[in-house]
């Protein structure tokens, strides 16, 4: 590997920090300010621009100034101009990469003025080579301002490579496709589907217009009903309603809705299970232009609640004020202006009396903090029941009422340190139990916002009683969550499918990088029903030179789950495998279509049933794998060319 050219950091000029001006000059010489813009927890500017220093400002001391490390360079006062560009595809192995330097480029005149390099016609020319069908977003290189084809050529080098260097954020932009490209979103279809999952779980699906810069973002989302408008400017890109259903599909849909729902009342249900699902109009022209129709200054809003749309226009409520303190010693005024729907759509007839709740006995409204509330998540209450819905996000769909002091008879099962028995509530209690109704394996459960894994004690209804007597239907409605939105849990129940270990294997050997599977069983080891058991996976990609490190240990219940963890994430993990050092030029790989590796699956579940209690890695790369054993820390206990050839191990 050669080294790359690199520049002063513009951002720093070299020196690895900054003079920026300090939050203070938001506000000026005063202790008490109006906000007049941003959120104050960035640099200064704003609305407000920059005004005179606070005098007993704690950051600046009334300088007005604070140094700030530069974050671009990462405070080393270079960055590298160099930029790599790679199609991988997942189907064949073939990887095809073009790099980007100062002497590499062809620049046009821009419309928008200057100059500028086109790079997508050299994405296309890639994704060609390796055989991926897939669009991508235009991506363009600007050069400065300065630059002009008259200049001579050390200038013209030197202003080539700023442009390079500001482009290259990642330094590796790598496009991970398919051999064929995947079917066109229908809207129509996806609207419908959109409609009938929210009847299925007993959510609103929101059709959302907001006012932005002079035109409508769209949004497509599910709320629990009753949950507030959201504040603040609309977080859609989607220009129009078809765009954002193309780019919206029931998982987007769920994700956030925690939070969306913190606030909203929480009420038991009583749906009734004979009756049908209505089907949704897919009439994506005529939603929107009801939508459109009704827009305020503000926006509108299109709600599918119990079997049809109710439309609504959103309208600006009364300006709210708050006293924020500043980390500056001052005290900001800030106004915000809730919104809210000019029309409630009325309540559907599945939705019965309220949750019980009581006030959260470690809130302090007195001494407000920072961070939510660990006991209740900021919402001041503790609910006395849990609604539980385990769905495979298709047509089946179960759901269940956990209420505080239902009497239920348990099974003891062990004592832990300390004296706290350990039981076990009945199968209606029991998650995992549920699993295989909807033909899936406990692990392959997931919360439907995030799709993050149920807690193994959740999963099997396991609970430790801090007292004799305890409740333990109580203790597994705590357990569940401290803020639920509207009491409720909503569980997904769907089989994984991931491609194969040996699939993301020889992506990584075509991409010249290392694959790290760790490795955990635990299933000898079942007088822990509080912990994690069964075998636990992890799997990452990684730099040929990165170590295998001392916290490389597994949390995925499944290999499918870790697997597909890995692909969702390889936008932020190839990225984050270029040098540190800009002085050291990323890696250009080029591989022809290869067969899949050899299965390494097997052999890892031998080790893993061989080395039971003990986590361990294995490193496989293009110079073989290695086996190491986590004791005090990785230690290497052998190397081979391939996974079967190390598997001799003491």
């Amino acid at each position: 590997m050669t080294g790359a050219t690199t520049v002063a950091c513009p951002d720093c000029d070299g020196v690895t920090f900054r003079l920026d001006p300090c939050r203070c000059t938001r506000y000026g010489n005063r202790l008490l300010a109006d906000d007049d813009g941003g959120n104050g927890d960035g640099p200064a500017g704003g609305a407000g621009g920059h005004r005179e220093p606070y005098r007993a400002c704690t950051l600046c001391r009334g300088a007005g100034t604070v140094a700030v490390a530069c974050q671009r360079c990462g405070r080393r006062g270079r960055r590298r101009a160099q930029l790599v560009l790679a199609v991988a595809n997942l189907d064949t192995g073939a990887v095809a990469s073009h790099e980007i330097v100062p002497d590499d480029l062809d620049p046009r005149p821009s419309p928008e003025g200057g100059w500028a390099v086109e790079l997508t016609p050299r994405v296309r020319q890639l994704a060609a080579e390796a055989g991926v069908a897939a669009g991508m977003d235009p991506l363009t290189v600007r050069l400065p301002a300065a630059w002009r084809p008259d200049l001579p050529p050390a200038e013209r080098h030197e202003l080539a490579a700023r442009a390079v260097a500001e482009a290259a954020r990642p330094a590796w932009r790598v496009l991970v496709g398919r051999s064929a490209a995947p079917p066109p979103v229908d809207p129509a279809r996806r609207l419908a589907r959109l409609c009938a999952v929210a009847d299925l779980l007993l959510l609103d699906l929101v059709v959302e217009a907001r006012r932005h810069g002079g035109g409508l973002r769209w949004a497509v989302r599910y709320e629990v009903p009753g949950s507030p408008v959201p504040d603040g400017p609309p977080e859609s890109r989607f220009a129009d309603l078809t765009a954002a259903l193309t780019g919206t599909d029931v998982v987007d849909a769920l994700a956030g809705l925690g939070e969306r729902g913190r606030d909203a009342p929480a009420r038991m249900h009583s749906p009734d299970p004979l009756r049908p699902l209505i089907p949704a109009t897919s009439d994506v022209a005529e939603v929107a232009r009801r939508v459109r129709a009704d827009c305020t200054a503000v926006g509108a809003q299109a709600v599918w609640r119990d079997g049809r749309w109710w439309h609504t226009a959103l309208r600006a409520g009364e300006p709210v004020e708050t006293l924020v303190e500043q980390p500056t010693g001052q005290v900001a005024r800030r106004a915000r202006v809730p919104l809210r729907r000019a029309a409630e759509p009325p309540d559907p007839p599945w939705l019965g009396e309220p949750v019980p709740w009581r006030p959260c006995p470690d809130c302090r409204p007195a001494r407000p903090s920072a961070l939510a509330c660990a006991t209740c998540g900021g919402t001041r209450r503790l609910h006395q029941a849990a609604l539980v819905t385990l769905t495979d996000l298709r047509h089946r769909v179960v759901h269940l009422t956990w209420r505080v002091g239902a009497p239920e008879a348990v099974s003891a099962v062990s004592v832990r340190p300390g004296g706290r028995a350990v039981v076990r509530l009945p199968d209606r209690y029991r998650l995992g139990a549920w699993a295989a109704v909807f033909g899936v394996r406990p692990e392959g459960l997931a919360e439907a916002d995030g799709g993050h894994d149920i807690p193994p004690d959740v999963r099997e209804g396991y609970v430790a009683l801090p007292w004799v007597g305890a409740d333990p239907v109580g203790e597994q409605v705590r357990a569940v969550g401290p803020a639920l939105p509207a009491a409720r849990l909503l569980v997904t129940a769907v089989r994984p499918e991931p491609p194969p270990l040996a699939v993301l294997l020889r992506l990584a050997l075509g991409l010249d990088l290392a694959l790290v599977v760790n490795v955990l069983d635990l299933r000898r080891h079942p007088a822990a029903p509080m912990r994690a058991h069964g075998v636990l996976w992890s799997v990452e990609l990684r730099p040929l030179a990165a170590p295998v490190h001392p916290d490389d240990l597994p949390c995925r219940p499944s290999l499918e789950a870790a697997v597909a963890y890995c692909l969702d994430g390889l936008d932020v993990a190839l990225p984050e495998t270029v040098p540190e050092d800009p002085g050291v030029a990323v890696p250009v790989p080029r591989s022809a279509a290869r067969p899949l590796p050899p299965d390494p699956v097997p052999g890892l579940r031998r080790l893993a049933g061989r080395h039971a209690g003990l986590p361990f890695s294995v490193r496989f790369s293009r110079g073989g794998c290695a086996v190491y054993r986590h004791d005090d820390g990785p230690r290497l206990l052998v190397e081979g060319a391939d996974l079967p050839r190390a598997g001799g191990l003491p």
